[in-house]
């Protein structure tokens, strides 16, 4: 359960909209809209053009009306006494079966009755010695019937050239095995048959009518259809088998439709359409043998001995090229021949049934990994996971090719891979904005704008969970806090307002000096420098901002002062201490997997905290620490205050005050208070109690030329020093005065 909870946190929105656009893209591949299966058959046209099948020596042969036979034996359409002629030469030289790829649907012209017809002229005489003459139509069907011949039907309009409709030959028996398959099979509307003299002596009949693709390539080829509601064979098969005997054929077929043809005992494997993807080999003249070669008796011996026959046409008057996947356009004939061959051969490429779930798994699995692992990666990434995916497949799809003959689209699934890598690369770049927006946000209640800027374009620098540096930690609290609030016990909305706008004038001030605000606590506040940007003027920083802090709650004072409703009630003026001190922290998010805060810890904050306390024993506004003192002194108006042993730590610290900036810094009083200070330390410490007595009294002396008070300080020590006096600590003291409160 705690697994299944985590995944589905980490299934974040974007994901969810790559799951819906990768469903999307599962049912645009189910519809199979017409772009997609071009794109899908020009790469298995690629393939082939790669690697075209290798010419073998079958024993498939074209009789070819080629441009030789039309300038030997006359134009087209020849006498069918010619072609009577050509299937008893074809016969005799050995040929197993014949195939017309030509349809003989209406009389020959030429035969004597019609030329007797024609030519009303004649004298009566030659016109009845032409009636009494066999008609041509007659005499190829006796060729016919002498051979085995099929004759080719094709579907383009429905015959009246005879003078009746429907006509049909003799049923060939056939069965089913499996489920009817003729829903899932290819249609044609019409028959167009031939002469019914020509159609009874026929062995068989195919259909050489062949589709295209959309885009105009003849790719595919039927073996079994329904013509006008019945189901017929293609040309080439029908040829199969009526060389093979004749007998019955069977459909096998399941769920999905056809899944082959049995014929001469063989199954060949088929779409479900019925249909059959040939795997081409270049167009050669070996296959052909020119009709006018064999009519005129030049043709080799044994040439077309065992060998089953189409008869065509490749003559270019004809018009009979089609488009094909190899590039280059060949005869009609020739597509039904290598339609054969690759039935002899056991070569025909396979487009089966389960192909489709195939290429849909592929798609679902390349999504989901692409799903998952994008977030997680960088553009670099991106890009060689999908490169590697796609590749990958469509390696894959052209190996099953190469070796298995196996049709597996590479386009569409590679496509889908990459319309998700899109998604969700942008997916990413929308996430790192609304990262840094959330930068922006979190960090912009805490650091200063162009800190927020510098992150929020440079997410990498902020390093989460914890790191070790130097940092310069502020702590500041209000004096005498309780009795402002008592003041305003009948108006707490009036409490709120004040203490909004105390802690926006103390944020100013850190912020304006490129500081992290870590928290507010009631009254008080804790900020750092140095984290989560490097910022190696940090101790100087810290201080610019604590003298700004007091400087706005002295204007705030001020403002208050003058602007107060009540000017009779007595006035509560907001005293701040301030406790700065630098040293190693650790800094990072802190806190437990559902709420945590970018905060800092480590000895150096909790000193921090303990001189903030301290400021109100010395009297002194900012008290800093001796890490903090060494880096500003040179620059700032920086005292010496003490060596103390603050609550909750054993080692003493030496502690400073913080008055002013480089001005006050070079202030010849301020100098002179600074060697008095430091001379009255020195004999403070050196137990020479009259000297610091008198060192005290010169600095109350100077103190009336600068913008400060150490009235307090100086009381303080002239307290000590007098007890001191009176009952000396002895020789072992060692200078360091133990802080009894925080």
């Amino acid at each position: 359960m705690k697994l299944f909870l985590r995944i589905v946190r980490r299934f974040d929105w974007a994901r969810a909209l790559a799951t819906g656009l990768l469903a999307l893209l599962l049912l645009v591949r189910v519809v199979d809209h017409e772009l997609i299966q071009t794109f899908r058959y020009n790469a298995f046209d690629f393939y082939q053009q790669v690697k075209p099948r290798s010419p073998e020596p079958f024993p498939v042969t074209i009789i070819d009306v080629d441009d030789q036979s039309l300038e030997e034996l006359g134009q087209w359409p020849w006498p069918r006494t010619t072609l009577a002629d050509l299937v008893d030469k074809a016969t005799a030289a050995g040929a197993v079966a014949l195939a017309f790829d030509v349809i003989f649907a209406d009389p020959d012209r030429l035969s004597p009755e019609n030329i007797a017809l024609d030519n009303k002229g004649l004298p009566e005489e030659i016109k009845k010695a032409l009636r009494a003459m066999p008609s041509n139509d007659s005499i190829l069907a006796d060729a016919i019937g002498r051979s085995r011949v099929i004759v080719g039907e094709t579907s383009i309009r429905r015959s009246v050239a005879s003078g009746q409709d429907d006509v049909q030959g003799p049923k060939v028996e056939y069965a089913f095995l499996g489920p009817n398959p003729e829903p899932f099979m290819m249609k044609f509307p019409d028959l167009v048959q031939n002469m019914p003299t020509l159609d009874a002596k026929a062995a068989g009949r195919g259909i050489f009518t062949v589709r295209p693709d959309s885009d105009g390539v003849y790719r595919r080829v039927p073996l079994v259809m329904l013509v006008d509601g019945q189901v017929r064979m293609g040309l080439s098969v029908e040829l199969l088998r009526i060389a093979t005997g004749g007998g019955a054929f069977a459909i096998k077929s399941n769920d999905a439709g056809v899944d082959g043809v049995i014929v001469a005992r063989q199954l060949i494997s088929t779409d479900s359409d019925g249909t059959v993807w040939p795997y081409f080999a270049h167009s050669s003249r070996d296959r052909f043998v020119s009709a006018s070669d064999l009519v005129l008796d030049r043709l080799p011996p044994n040439r077309l001995r065992g060998h089953l026959v189409f008869v065509g046409t490749s003559a270019i008057g004809l018009e009979d090229f089609r488009a094909t996947p190899l590039g280059t356009p060949m005869p009609g004939v020739e597509i039904h021949a290598q339609v054969l061959e690759n039935i002899l051969g056991k070569t025909m490429l396979v487009r089966p049934n389960y192909s489709i779930a195939v290429e849909l798994l592929t798609i679902v699995l390349l999504g989901l990994v692409i799903i998952v692992l994008v977030p997680k990666m960088g553009a670099a990434f991106v890009l060689m996971l999908t490169g590697t995916l796609i590749s990958g497949y469509v390696l894959f799809s052209y190996v099953a090719f190469q070796n298995e003959r196996i049709l597996l689209d590479p386009t569409y699934p590679a496509f889908s891979a990459i319309i998700l890598a899109i998604f969700m690369s942008t997916m990413n770049y929308l996430r790192e904005e609304r990262e840094r927006q959330r930068i922006r946000s979190a960090f912009g209640q805490y650091v200063s704008p162009d800190l927020v800027t510098q992150l929020s374009d440079n997410p990498e620098r902020l390093i989460l969970g914890g790191e070790r540096r130097p940092l310069s930690i502020l702590f500041s609290d209000v004096r005498g806090f309780t009795t402002i609030s008592e003041s305003f016990r009948d108006d707490p909305a009036g409490l709120t307002q004040l203490m909004n706008r105390f802690l926006t004038v103390l944020s100013d001030g850190i912020l304006s000096f490129g500081g992290t605000i870590d928290k507010f606590m009631g009254d008080a506040v804790m900020a750092f420098w140095n984290a989560p940007l490097d910022e190696p003027d940090h101790a100087r920083l810290s201080c610019r901002a604590a003298l700004k802090m007091l400087s706005d709650v002295n204007e705030l004072n001020e403002f208050r002062k003058v602007n107060r409703r009540n000017p009779d009630k007595k006035f509560h003026q907001i005293d701040v201490g301030i406790g700065i001190n630098t040293g190693d922290c650790i800094v990072g998010n802190m806190g437990s997997d559902t709420r945590f805060d970018y905060t800092a810890l480590g000895d150096a904050v909790n000193l921090a905290s303990r001189l903030e306390g301290q400021s109100k024993t010395y009297g002194v506004g900012i008290i800093l620490g001796p890490e903090t003192a060494n880096h500003v002194k040179d620059d700032f108006a920086v005292l010496e205050l003490d060596l103390i042993r603050v609550k909750g730590k054993t080692e003493p610290a030496q502690v400073f005050g913080l008055f002013g900036d480089e001005t006050l810094r070079a202030a010849p009083e301020f100098q002179r208070l600074e060697t008095l200070n430091n001379e009255m330390l020195d004999a403070y410490r050196g137990q020479r109690w009259s000297d610091a007595q008198g060192h005290l009294k010169a600095m109350q002396e100077v103190l009336g030329g600068l913008p400060f008070d150490l009235q307090t300080y100086i009381e303080m020590y002239s307290d000590r020093v007098q007890g001191f006096k009176e009952n000396p600590p002895g020789q072992s003291w060692d200078g360091v005065f133990v802080a009894a409160s925080k």
